[in-house]
């Protein structure tokens, strides 16, 4: 039996049982295209054979770093953008009680992120709360040259420096990075920082099983031994080899290529556990920046339930008929808390005396997917035991291998980002970078 059920019955009756086999063979196809390399883009094909390839060994090196910056710290900021920081927020999300800074006690290091934004305030505002605490960091850059993370760090570094001084400093900095070349790489040489490397062939948002998510989420206390044991537990039941019945990445892949097909281009990632928001972030950009090219792709979107209910929930329940709802099902709360009687019941809510949150919770799923689908919103229903390590690390290589097989039925390399450099040169040019001086002058008129 599969660690993560995919139910796509709630799509029939806006597709026929005949419209899933006829991108049956496609799906199958392009699954094997990740497993021999023989796509486009496959020479960022390092993660799909990634979590068998971890070993002990390296575990203990991240694991090992971890607690030596742990040690020294009691503010860690990650510095990152992208795939170099959201895997690693949307596991801690998860994981992470949402009151712990509420705790008077803090057993393990409060994890910040910064670099993935270019907000002052965010920046100012993170340094002057950071002022009473120990402090270290982790850069994440292939390059060190990516705008946001390079300035975060170029004042993060300054902040760590002028506290501690360099030799100190040099302790408290570990760099993620290219294993040769670059702007962070050649300063982590010279300053002496420990350093992970950014597999050539893994790009950021396929990069979560790589010390890209797991030092941060080491340093945080998570499990990452377990996390990569879901994930490979995940691998083989998503290998080529695996037949589609029993394969749930490419029935995902499927379901959504065959609405796509029918005309809905939006998918809405809905999740009725607020941990999950980062997770459902995460897998936008997965998506959006894996699909979203050569004029096709789906829209990826997300909602949080029940509290977007009472809002998106209109536009979803007799909107355009253009979406696609795939839903996050947690099956067991991590904890349990039942509703008493109230001998007034002024809020006539006794009939729910006796039952857990989690009981009501669980119904409001139901009921909000049969009246989505009486509505016209075909649903993909995506089911985990509980949230914890494994089966995160089993549910995110899931999305990785569905987003790769599902890139490849389109049409598209699942693995370049062309269209994400067109922001950043218009921005160059408008910031006066040298070598961009004429297109600033054009652009600063049709300002």
């Amino acid at each position: 039996m599969s660690i993560i059920k995919v139910s796509i019955d709630k799509i029939y009756g806006i597709l026929e049982p005949v419209d899933l086999e006829l991108i049956k063979e496609r799906v199958e196809v392009s699954n094997r295209m990740l497993s021999d390399g023989s796509g486009d883009g496959n020479d960022f094909l390092g993660w799909v054979d990634l979590p068998e390839q971890i070993t002990p060994a390296q575990l203990d090196a991240v694991n090992d770093c971890a607690k030596s910056l742990a040690s020294l710290a009691e503010v860690i900021v990650v510095i990152g953008i992208g795939g170099s920081y959201l895997g690693a927020k949307a596991v801690l999300e998860a994981m992470s009680d949402p009151f712990q800074l509420l705790h008077k006690k803090q057993d393990k290091p409060i994890v910040l992120f910064a670099g993935q934004n270019l907000s002052e305030d965010y920046l100012y505002e993170l340094l002057a709360a950071t002022k009473p605490y120990k402090l270290a960091a982790i850069v994440i850059s292939k390059s060190g040259t990516t705008t946001e993370p390079a300035v975060a760090f170029r004042i993060v570094k300054e902040e760590i420096e002028t506290r501690y001084g360099k030799a100190e400093a040099a302790k408290r900095i570990v760099a993620v990075t290219d294993a040769k070349r670059g702007a962070l790489r050649t300063l982590a040489t010279q300053e002496g920082y420990a350093t992970f490397v950014i597999p050539d062939d893994i790009g950021g948002r396929y990069s979560v099983l790589t010390p890209v998510g797991l030092l941060p989420l080491a340093v945080a206390g998570i499990n990452i031994g377990e996390l990569v044991r879901g994930a490979q537990d995940m691998a083989k039941m998503t290998a080529a080899d695996v037949p589609f019945d029993e394969n749930p990445a490419v029935q995902y892949a499927a379901a959504r290529n065959a609405l796509y097909k029918k005309g809905y281009k939006i998918e809405i990632l809905a999740s009725y556990d607020p941990r999950l928001q980062y997770v459902s972030e995460w897998w936008k950009q997965l998506y959006g920046e894996s699909e979203g090219k050569e004029g096709k792709g789906i829209f990826p979107a997300s909602v949080t339930l029940t509290a977007d209910l009472h809002s998106m929930g209109q536009y979803i329940q007799q909107g355009e008929r253009t979406l696609i709802e795939t839903v996050i099902s947690v099956e067991k709360p991590r904890h349990s808390l039942k509703i008493d009687s109230d001998p007034d019941n002024l809020d006539g809510l006794n009939y729910l005396a006796g039952k857990r949150i989690g009981e009501v919770n669980l119904m409001a799923e139901m009921g909000t997917m049969l009246a989505h689908v009486d509505g016209g919103v075909p649903n993909i229903r995506i089911e985990i035991p509980e949230l914890n390590e494994y089966y995160l690390g089993a549910l995110l290589y899931f999305f990785e291998k569905s987003c790769g097989i599902s890139g490849y039925t389109l049409g598209v390399n699942p693995f370049d980002q062309p269209g994400v450099e067109a922001y950043k040169k218009n921005m160059f040019a408008l910031l006066g970078k040298p070598g961009y001086e004429d297109e600033g002058k054009l652009l600063r008129a049709r300002l």
